[in-house]
């Protein structure tokens, strides 16, 4: 069997600009949110799922019906700054019985990050294994999870996620990984930065052109921003942040790197053509995608 890639549309989430593509320096930075007055268009959010002979993976839970009653939240971030748009049908769990998947025939489920907009479907894959990193299990727990902007208590009772067990074996730029399937083509890296347990999913497409493809949460918010090693405006430490894109970049130079991040509005579309970041091998094209500054709405089909 083919290894295969599906994005999963779950939903629509728009934020302030300052947010996409962080503007000023430290805590100012973050702050720069919460002044801006401008909000993003509407972006997806994508889960992934992926085919494989050794089973199906699911990459992220999506949004959840719940986040539409965020504002009541106490997190002021949750409240003013963040707005969700979901109809039931497009929750993760009906989703994948559109594409013939039983959430319960799910092998595991790989979440990038604890943000709401990410685990949001967990409830829709109860009893399914699922992996994070134990640096985001740890801060997303308890009341102090919730002051970060994370909402643990509304995660399903029976989770128990199980921290992804990182070893010392490079992949790329990245100084350790962990396999995620037996054959070792799909694979989890550490990518810190807009949160510190951030991770990103490596998928080995097995093609002639031996393509790559990234799921790569919200490493960045779009592939230019990715291109132009542009922190966002949630990163706690921007350092970390352009330090994870400049490796992302590295991969992409030294590989056929198909990059798409959970809320660019031109992900499914780019899967869909296994659509590399540099058009000339080994980096050697000077690809520019649009503006950083432009986000526009969703114009591929997707599941």
């Amino acid at each position: 069997m083919a290894t295969q890639v599906h994005a999963i549309q779950t939903g629509s989430v728009r934020v302030k600009t300052a947010q996409l593509r962080g503007r000023g320096r430290g805590m100012a930075r973050q702050l720069a949110i919460f002044t801006d007055p401008q909000w993003s268009e509407w972006l997806p959010t994508y889960a992934f799922v992926i085919g494989h002979e050794e089973g199906i993976f699911v990459v992220d839970a999506g949004q959840g019906l719940h986040l539409l009653r965020h504002r009541q939240s106490i997190h002021p971030y949750l409240r003013w700054e963040v707005d969700f748009r979901l109809d039931p049908e497009e929750e993760i769990g009906p989703r994948l019985r559109n594409m013939g998947i039983a959430p319960r025939a799910v092998r595991q489920v790989l979440l990038t990050h604890l943000h709401v907009d990410h685990d949001g479907g967990l409830n829709q894959l109860a009893g399914v294994q699922t992996l994070a990193t134990s640096h985001e299990i740890k801060a997303a727990g308890g009341w102090s999870g919730q002051l970060r902007g994370y909402l643990p208590h509304r995660w399903p009772g029976s989770f128990e996620p199980r921290p992804i067990p990182f070893e010392s074996e490079r992949f790329g730029p990245f100084t350790s990984s962990y396999r995620v399937t037996r054959a070792g083509d799909v694979v989890l890296v550490p990518t810190p930065g807009h949160t510190p347990g951030h991770a990103s999913v490596l998928v080995e497409m097995g093609d002639a052109d031996k393509t790559l493809v990234m799921l790569a949460g919200d490493a960045s918010y779009t592939e230019q921003l990715m291109i132009d090693g542009l922190a966002d405006g949630v990163s706690p430490v921007e350092s970390v942040t352009i330090a994870t894109l400049r490796k992302i970049r590295d991969l992409a130079v030294s590989r056929r790197l198909v990059y798409l991040p959970t809320h660019d509005p031109k992900s499914a579309e780019r899967l869909g053509k296994l659509q590399p970041v540099f058009t000339e091998p080994h980096g050697g094209g000077s690809k520019k995608a649009e503006s950083p500054d432009t986000v526009g709405r969703i114009s591929a089909q997707s599941h």
